[in-house]
């Protein structure tokens, strides 16, 4: 820092330089002002040592301001408005009064924007409500008259429109997934089974079976957000199972003792050079280009729900094998640990 202040100062130390340069100069030229050579040399090293002395008391002064304020910046848990420090020269004083006009116009932006986004928000939310009482109303038309095929080919539609709708309610809730969160111990096929009869549906009109391999497993969890996830990786296997196919679904432990919930598809398998996008938002990969499914939404959201309540996604995947997912739980819930 003293080097920095060195250069900002190079004009006070070129004009006395300078200065000293143009007496010493009119000191030897003018015959009228006799000194010896010794006294010229004293005379020399005292204005020196002077501005030396004056240049050091003032880089103290001057660059106590700058430091406080780096000390500030490299505190993010500071309240920098409050720890301003006290100024001495009126650039100071300009300086202190900017930054904390441009950090009120910034809360003040920030404000707008908020206010703006949680009317979008609010917006959003009653327009899914609103959209739900005819869907509801559908869906019981729907089940009295499910014995006409042209009714199964519709409630496959409606199945997609509710899903859509259903995924919509989600995203606006998950800013404030922390108000919206529950922990508890649940029998892991209460979370997947309820997502399968969702989803029957798809699976019937795709002919597509769903083996199970059930054992006994508990995991400590939000069972809604948890089935929000399930459902986003039930959906794609069955987007990406070819029909007469079969989804697979096993429960498991970790070798680190955590519960696992593997999903895995017939289908077409995901490249080694996209599998580590899968979770980036819009990202669909040449596999969802190919079939015209992918949205490049839904594992994005459940990635983003995932790392919330404390549950790690991962994929593994073989061309033309298939996808396997997998959802591994915390025994101690990461989430939960840090709201506490």
């Amino acid at each position: 820092m003293f080097i920095a202040y060195v250069r900002d100062m190079k004009s006070w130390i070129l004009l006395f330089v300078t200065s000293l340069a143009v007496t010493d100069g009119l000191i030897w030229i003018d015959k009228g002002l006799t000194m010896r050579l010794s006294s010229l040399i004293y005379l020399n090293l005292l204005l020196i040592a002077i501005f030396i002395l004056f240049f050091i008391w003032r880089y103290k002064k001057e660059i106590h301001f700058t430091k406080e304020l780096l000390r500030i910046s490299e505190d993010p848990s500071r309240d920098w408005q409050e720890g301003l420090p006290e100024t001495t020269f009126i650039r100071d004083q300009t300086v202190n009064e900017l930054l904390k006009q441009v950090a009120a116009d910034y809360m003040e932006e920030i404000s707008e924007m908020k206010s703006a986004n949680l009317m979008e928000s609010d917006y959003t939310a009653a327009w899914v409500h609103e959209v739900k009482a005819p869907l509801t109303s559908m869906k019981m038309t729907i089940d009295a008259n499910r014995q006409d095929p042209v009714i199964r080919k519709v409630e496959s539609d409606w199945l997609r429109v509710h899903l859509l709708i259903d995924q919509q309610l989600y995203i606006t809730r998950m800013p404030s997934i922390g108000t919206d969160y529950v922990l508890e111990k649940i029998e892991m096929h209460h979370l997947i089974t309820p997502e399968i009869r969702e989803l029957r549906s798809w699976y019937i009109e795709k002919n597509i079976a769903v083996e199970i391999e059930d054992k006994d497993l508990e995991v400590i969890t939000d069972s809604k957000w948890s089935r929000f996830i399930i459902r986003q990786l039930l959906t794609n296997a069955v987007k990406y199972s070819p029909d007469g196919g079969v989804v697979h679904i096993k429960f498991d432990r970790s070798r680190s003792g955590h519960p696992v919930l593997f999903i895995k598809d017939e289908g077409p398998g995901i490249p080694a050079h996209d599998l580590p996008r899968i979770f980036d938002k819009g990202f669909t990969g040449g596999t969802g280009r190919l079939h015209n499914a992918a949205t490049g939404i839904g594992l994005y959201l459940a990635h983003q729900a995932a790392s919330k309540i404390g549950v790690s996604l991962s994929a593994h995947s073989v061309m033309n094998e298939g996808t396997t997912m997998k959802m591994t739980f915390s025994t101690e819930n990461e989430f939960d640990v840090t709201r506490t």
